[in-house]
């Protein structure tokens, strides 16, 4: 793909994001984002085919970001804790900011096309979490006796229902960071406090 084809597929995504954050998945269509992208009809349909693909393009950006990439940081030798403390301090500044959270549209995707993708997602996720948690464990830095798999779900379900509910009732950053504390101590026996 040429270099302006790939920062005009990146301008579409950019701008559609806030737009699905804001209004979810259904009530969007390809008129809304050729009016936020400055594009022509013709013009957008040239990079995408529908919301769908755009929404999933979307999808796809933030399950790969670097932010989370635990792989390169444990082939670096990382300390586990230290990689655990950068990724939870993402997720607690993800989860008190509910006007970019796709929560309601990921639902409502899932709702509306097929719940296959988001389950490829999250299987992805889970792996993602489950090779630091052992990582931790292998270098002695976590209890060997936690339940990876518990703590886990525990992590991803409270995630994505803490984004999701922000939108209704904001929780105070104390109450995220003690949710967040606490998975850490289940991981560390209290090691790091």
């Amino acid at each position: 793909m040429s270099d302006k084809k790939d920062k005009t597929r990146e301008h579409i995504l950019q701008v559609s994001y806030p737009l699905f954050a804001e209004k979810g998945f259904k009530q969007i269509t390809m008129k809304d984002i050729c009016q936020v992208s400055g594009m022509s009809r013709g013009g957008l349909y040239s990079h995408f085919s529908s919301t769908v693909q755009i929404f999933e393009e979307i999808l796809k950006q933030i399950t790969n970001s670097s932010t989370l990439d635990f792989q390169s940081q444990i082939a670096s030798g990382v300390s586990a804790t230290d990689i655990l403390k950068k990724a939870f301090k993402q997720l607690e500044k993800e989860m008190l900011s509910p006007s970019d959270s796709l929560s309601l549209a990921i639902f409502e995707y899932s709702q509306t096309v097929d719940p296959a993708l988001m389950q490829k997602l999250n299987k992805e996720a889970e792996e993602k979490w489950s090779s630091l948690f052992r990582y931790g464990i292998k270098k002695g830095e976590f209890l060997a006796e936690a339940d990876i798999q518990a703590l886990v779900n525990t992590l991803l379900y409270t995630y994505q229902g803490i984004r999701l509910w922000q939108r209704i009732t904001p929780l105070k950053s104390k109450s995220v960071k003690s949710i967040l504390r606490n998975i850490e101590k289940q991981l560390t026996g209290g090691k790091n406090d």
